[in-house]
């Protein structure tokens, strides 16, 4: 019977190709015995699909591999988890600026630093040497200076105090910051406690806030009466009229902060342990007396700002913009010898404004105190 093939496989339930005499057979395993014919192809019975080794193994490799990459991910958490936090590190000022020109050594660490940190470290030194001559002016000539720094908590005066007297010799700088007044200082005039801190010839003081307390913190907080407040405000031009008058060369700044950005700062001081004593009870008040203190400052600057003893604003969200335009405007208002080109010493007017323009822009805003800077 030449055409007719037996076929004889092992009983596996599996389904495999054959050909022959150019016809492919397609039998199940388990001893079939199927007839060629060149006319007519057999029709194989209906049967339920299965999977080939082909597929069989593939799904395999498939979970082996699944396996595989979770056991992987499982060793890189447990490897994650037993490293240690990477410690944000902050280099000290003046450390970029002096080694950024060093060879590269084995004993040395290299360190991604910020461009504009660079920069400003740079104009920082040169604007230091500038304040130490500067100061030498003011000794030869007998020259007497005042700065009072004033704003909002966290607004940055103290940062800039400490750059402005970082290499001035202290015998003839002086920082006053005055803490609140005893009982027999509340008994004396006012400014009492004030003006015997006013400089000698050949000396600068710097007020870290100063008799302008009371146009802003003492009525806000509820520590003098409308009455004191009011009183103050029409004689303190007065009296700066006086000390300009007498040859004292007299400067005004107030840093002007925004209220999320002192909120940020409020909140770093909490949890950085040199910043410790900056933090007082009063300090998150300020947020929730926001307004309050919007209204005071309007009310001080329209009765402070004159002529003769006028108000130079900074904006002080960025403190090292700050920092280096206060010093840039100190210096231009000094001629001594040596100095810088105006162009070195010129402000940026985003920063640094006038008492008139800070007048007018919250004339603007002051019925929507939020978008004000400070």
């Amino acid at each position: 019977m030449p055409n007719l093939l037996k076929l004889h496989f092992l009983a596996e339930k599996q389904i495999r190709p054959f050909r022959l005499l150019n016809s492919v057979f397609t039998c199940k395993l388990e001893g079939v015995v199927m007839k060629k014919d060149n006319n007519k192809t057999p029709r194989p019975k209906k049967q339920k699909p299965q999977k080939s080794k082909q597929i069989e193994t593939k799904a395999k490799t498939v979970e082996t591999k699944a396996r595989t990459d979770t056991k992987a991910k499982k060793e890189v958490k447990t490897k994650d988890e037993k490293k240690p936090k990477k410690l944000k590190m902050k280099l000290s000022e003046h450390t970029a600026f002096k080694n950024k020109d060093k060879p590269k050594k084995k004993s040395r660490q290299a360190v991604w630093i910020k461009k504009f940190t660079i920069g400003y470290e740079e104009d920082l030194h040169k604007l230091q040497i500038e304040l130490l001559k500067m100061q030498k002016h003011v000794k030869s000539q007998g020259l007497r200076i005042v700065a009072l720094f004033e704003g909002r908590d966290a607004a940055g005066k103290g940062g800039t105090i400490k750059r402005i007297t970082e290499h001035l010799n202290p015998r003839g700088t002086r920082v006053v910051a005055l803490l609140a007044p005893s009982d027999k200082e509340r008994t004396q005039w006012y400014f009492q406690r004030y003006v015997q801190e006013l400089p000698s010839a050949g000396e600068i003081v710097l007020f870290d806030r100063s008799w302008y307390n009371r146009a802003m913190v003492e009525p806000v907080m509820g520590f003098c009466t409308d009455e004191q407040n009011k009183r103050f405000l029409k004689d303190v031009p007065m009296l700066e009229e006086m000390i300009v008058k007498d040859g004292i060369i007299l400067f005004k700044f107030f840093f002007s902060v925004s209220k999320n950005m002192q909120l940020a700062r409020f909140d770093s001081r909490e949890t950085d342990p040199l910043k410790q004593y900056k933090i007082s009870p009063v300090d998150r008040m300020a947020q929730d007396l926001w307004d309050d203190y919007t209204v005071r400052k309007f009310q001080m600057l329209n009765e402070t700002n004159r002529t003769l003893a006028p108000w130079t604003i900074i904006r002080s969200d960025n403190k090292k913009s700050a920092r280096l335009n206060c010093i840039k405007h100190l210096l231009s208002r000094i001629d001594y010898e040596g100095k810088i080109s105006k162009k070195e010493l010129q402000t940026d007017p985003e920063v640094l404004i006038t008492g008139i323009e800070e007048i007018r822009f919250l004339e603007k805003y002051l019925l929507k105190p939020t978008e004000l800077p400070g």
